[in-house]
């Protein structure tokens, strides 16, 4: 099998399932309880919080654990925008937004808030100036993704954060699940004050995230029934997922160190190799973009035909956001960059993990070669 879809989620690590088994079967006492099997598991989560926040270079009080990238962008979006309310009902995000940001804000619309969705270029990326130009004196949020999930594309998160520390009513978030692994951010250089990750993404377990809030920054919680987390995130917390997160964090910034550009390297081959395919339009922009997604289209293709036809030789890719994959629409996120709607509905992503080979890509563009042309071949018959 090669799995090409690592944007999606990635397969956990053996030793991170090691982790995550032995914390849910020694330590699975509930971490609120007094007894000693709580505090036990209470210590072990503690440790684990100690790991991430070295990792990330924040508190540990400043983490708060999630069941994911979507509870997470919820969190800190409503979160803000709620607490914040009687100050100001203006929001700021971007065009190329993942779907759990883009419809939070859409929910917030629904309750009467004031959101600006600041444009791109033909790369997918922000000018930070576009977005300094939108904030009004009722603005409380401005949310911008790090790392685009579909194509890649890089933001400007430093320069924004610089511009934004100069609006100290104004709270910042970003959704780092994309970069955690292959694009480490530097918060506190980012001047950023929320930041949501997912522990699926770098090879940990569905179901496990983490929410950063800056100290001093207070938010509205979701839920209710009880004082978790800061009081930030009500519920008992997921201890055998939060130590293999820590664990799967902490390998993949090993394995980024070395890395030393071989995915860029993988990525570049793969990109030449689809540019020798007639028709082929590469959506993923060449510079300041992660190494790990490549998308491209195929145009007067359908992408979800070519997904199970690859699928179907044991090679496994997807058209956009898993969250909206089922949904045969074409991406938002080409259409906002201005790259029209015919390669907005051809396109595939294929995105890789620290253990891709150059032999599983190679395998990839073989069959590309063979099968692309067939399939243009059959659809210009049809016509």
């Amino acid at each position: 099998m090669v799995y090409l879809d690592n944007s999606a989620t990635t397969e956990p690590w053996p030793q991170v399932l090691d982790a995550f088994y032995k914390a849910a079967s020694s330590y699975f006492g509930n971490p609120s309880s007094l007894h000693r099997p709580g505090v036990e598991a209470e210590t072990l989560m503690d440790k684990a919080r100690e790991s991430m926040a070295a990792l990330l270079h924040t508190k540990t009080e400043e983490l708060v654990y999630t069941s994911g990238g979507t509870e997470s962008n919820n969190l800190a979006i409503k979160g803000i925008a709620m607490k914040h309310r009687d100050r100001g009902r203006h929001l700021i995000t971007s065009t190329v937004e993942h779907p759990s940001v883009k419809e939070a804000f859409s929910d917030l619309e629904v309750f009467g808030f004031d959101v600006t969705y600041v444009p791109v270029n033909k790369e997918g990326r922000i000018d930070p100036e576009d977005i300094e130009k939108e904030i009004r004196d009722d603005t409380t949020l401005v949310s911008v993704i790090h790392v685009n999930n579909e194509i890649g594309t890089i933001q400007p998160i430093e320069e924004i954060g610089r511009r934004l520390a100069h609006y100290p009513k104004l709270y910042f978030h970003t959704d780092h699940v994309q970069g955690a692994a292959h694009v480490p951010l530097d918060l506190n250089k980012s001047f950023v004050d929320l930041c949501s990750l997912s522990a699926h993404k770098f090879h940990g377990l569905k179901g496990t995230g983490v929410l950063f809030i800056k100290q001093g920054v207070f938010l509205s919680p979701l839920f209710h029934g009880g004082s978790q987390e800061q009081a930030a995130r009500a519920g008992t917390e997921n201890v055998p997922g939060i130590t293999a997160m820590s664990k799967a964090l902490r390998m993949s910034r090993e394995k980024k160190a070395e890395d030393n550009g071989r995915l860029h390297s993988l990525k570049r081959h793969l990109i030449d190799a689809l540019h020798e395919i007639q028709g082929a339009k590469i959506n993923t922009p060449t510079a300041d973009s992660a190494p790990h997604i490549v998308n491209v289209s195929f145009p007067q293709m359908k992408p979800e035909v070519l997904v199970q036809e690859l699928t179907r030789q044991s090679i496994h890719v997807s058209t956009k956001s898993a969250c909206s994959s089922k949904l045969q629409e074409p991406s938002t996120v080409i259409q906002a960059a201005g790259l029209g709607e015919e390669r907005a509905a051809s396109a595939i992503r294929i995105s890789f993990s620290f253990d891709t080979t150059k032999a599983e890509v190679d395998e990839l563009i073989t069959v590309l070669k063979t099968n692309v042309p067939e399939m243009q071949k059959v659809m210009g018959e049809k016509k």
